[in-house]
Parts: C-alpha cells; sequence; structure tokens
C-alpha cells in the first residue's frame, strides 16, 4: 500500500466509515439549513407582525387626527345652534329697528347686530345661501310648504324663504325652511 497520496486520489478511509461520516455531514447541515430556515421564517413573521402593526398605527394616528379635526370644527355646534333663534329674532328686531326715526339709535343696534354677526361667523357659522327662484334640492332645504307657483318659471322652485338655514363649516346644522311653487 502507498501511503502517500496523489493529488488527484481522494484518500481512502475504510468503507464502512466513508457512508457514516457523509451520514452525519448530511444530516448535521440538513438540521443546520433547516434551523437556518427556521430562524428566517421566524424573522420574516416578526418583521410581518412589525409591519403590520406599526401600519395599524399609522391609521390609528391618522384617524385620532381627523377626529380630533372634525370635534374642533364642530366643539361649538350645540352652543351656535341655541344661539340661532336669537340671531332670527335680531334679525327682525333689526327690521323695525330700520323703520326708527332716531338715526343714533339705528346706528347703535345696527352696531351691536353686526358685531354679534361677525362673532358667530369667526366662530365658523355660515349662512346657507338661497333665494326665491333658485332650485329646490332636498339635501340643502326642507320645504315647509307648497303654494301655486305665482309664474310658470318658478314652478318646482323656491318661493319664499321662511326661516335661514346655516352651516358649522361643510355639515348644515340648520336646513333652510322653503315655500316651493307647484
Amino acid at each position: 500500500m502507498n501511503t502517500e497520496t496523489n493529488e488527484h486520489e481522494a484518500p481512502e478511509l475504510a468503507p464502512e466509515v466513508q457512508p457514516e461520516v457523509l451520514e452525519t455531514e448530511g444530516s448535521a447541515s440538513a438540521e443546520e439549513l433547516s434551523t437556518e430556515q427556521k430562524l428566517e421564517l421566524q424573522l420574516a413573521q416578526e418583521k410581518d407582525k412589525f409591519l403590520r402593526l406599526f401600519a395599524e398605527f399609522e391609521n390609528y394616528k391618522k384617524r385620532t387626527a381627523k377626529e380630533r379635526l372634525e370635534l374642533f370644527k364642530t366643539a361649538n355646534q350645540e352652543v351656535l345652534v341655541a344661539m340661532l333663534p336669537v340671531l332670527d329674532d335680531f334679525d327682525r328686531a333689526m327690521e323695525q329697528i330700520q323703520k326708527s326715526a332716531d338715526e343714533a339709535l339705528v346706528k347703535g343696534v345696527e352696531l351691536i347686530h353686526e358685531k354679534f354677526r361677525a362673532t358667530l361667523i369667526a366662530k365658523g357659522l355660515e349662512q346657507v345661501s338661497l333665494q326665491a327662484g333658485d332650485a329646490f334640492d332636498a339635501d340643502f332645504a326642507e320645504a315647509i310648504t307648497q303654494i301655486p307657483a305665482p309664474s310658470e318659471d318658478l314652478k318646482g322652485k323656491i318661493v319664499d324663504v321662511i326661516e335661514k338655514g346655516y352651516k358649522l363649516g361643510d355639515k348644515i346644522i340648520r336646513f333652510p325652511k322653503v315655500v316651493i311653487g307647484q
């Protein structure tokens, strides 16, 4: 037997030793790969959970920010709705005071009226603009009655605005009450 090995020849091992070594090496590498794969799978699952949780948190932040903005926009809605009858009464009083001969009284009440109106507008109150002759839209006005149209062009349109409507931001807080021609 030649104890020297040729570069091209693999060293010979006993036949009963060689398969055991290969099986051991094969099973060890298979176990390492499976452990490695398991760890990679766990890592992928944890990354997925993290990304989902992060996305859920981002959606939560956006939703709460939107809700907070809506709350700020409509926080004073209840107070403004309660002030609308006072504004209506003030408007009617202004019409009667305009007929007065006392110009100082008229001027003083006009200043108070405008200041009151400006304060409500600064809080976000906006009048819904409807006039006689406008087309009736049930989404933006409340019809309280129908009367025969005074003219042919007023059929199906607003004949008179009985009570003004107001909105706060984009939300109508009181619909205008109107009379429709039929």
